[in-house]
């Protein structure tokens, strides 16, 4: 998923680049005033749990592999803004220190990875959060759904960029079955990675899940 330099031209890179810019300054201010302080250390371990667990690849189909994105996860856990800062700091370091994506693509990744996950796919859970019951089961749920719609929207996200500014020839309708293919593939992994990992911090700190809610709170057990 992680774009490299030359793959789309400098104006749409620009353009994302600014997105990314601006989209960062929004959720810092959010973020403090939404009790950053007493949940800056929650965020830092989940930037470094998704920083490490990216690093790990599960193979897919035709000799592909994919890893986890961590965006709705981080949502989840941390809040939205929160959630795509903890990512995009992941993003900033592995494009820096790993040539992990370009430096010129750096905007488009931040835009596909930290904030379509954190923002659009988190609107999914709470939709799905509001369809299913209130209970543990019907959270991890909505949180399955919406960690697999958030690596094919991202996936989507990236088509949509290509069709702007793709600097190769290869076929529009050809790129987007091959993306949305593998990547349905990858969202399961996604899915299933991301709920129990969600469903093991339930287990033991319910607390600490921004969002689980009061309500459904009040109906997970708390193991001891």
């Amino acid at each position: 998923m992680h774009i490299p330099d030359g793959f789309i031209d400098g104006p749409t890179s620009l353009a994302a680049g600014v997105v990314a810019v601006g989209g960062v300054a929004v959720a810092l201010r959010k973020a403090a005033d939404d009790d950053l302080e007493s949940r800056a250390a929650m965020t830092g371990l989940v930037a470094a749990f998704v920083f490490a667990v990216q690093m790990l690849n599960f193979p897919v189909a035709g000799g592909t592999s994919g890893h986890l994105m961590g965006g709705l996860f981080a949502a989840v856990l941390v809040g939205p803004w929160l959630g795509s800062l903890a990512i995009t700091v992941v993003l900033v370091v592995q494009c820096l220190l790993f040539a992990d994506g370009g430096i010129s693509a750096l905007g488009l990744n931040i835009v596909n990875m930290a904030f379509v996950p954190t923002f659009v796919a988190y609107g999914i859970f709470l939709l799905a959060r509001k369809a299913a019951p209130a209970t543990r089961v019907g959270l991890l749920s909505a949180t399955a759904a919406a960690a697999l719609a958030s690596v094919v929207l991202a996936a989507l996200a990236f088509v949509a960029e290509f069709a702007l500014g793709g600097t190769t020839t290869v076929s529009l309708s050809t790129l987007s079955a091959a993306m949305i293919g593998v990547h349905v593939l990858i969202g399961i992994g996604e899915a299933v990675i991301t709920t129990l990992t969600v469903g093991a911090v339930l287990a033991t700190r319910p607390d600490l899940v921004y969002g689980a809610g009061q309500l459904e709170l009040n109906e997970i057990p708390v193991l001891t």
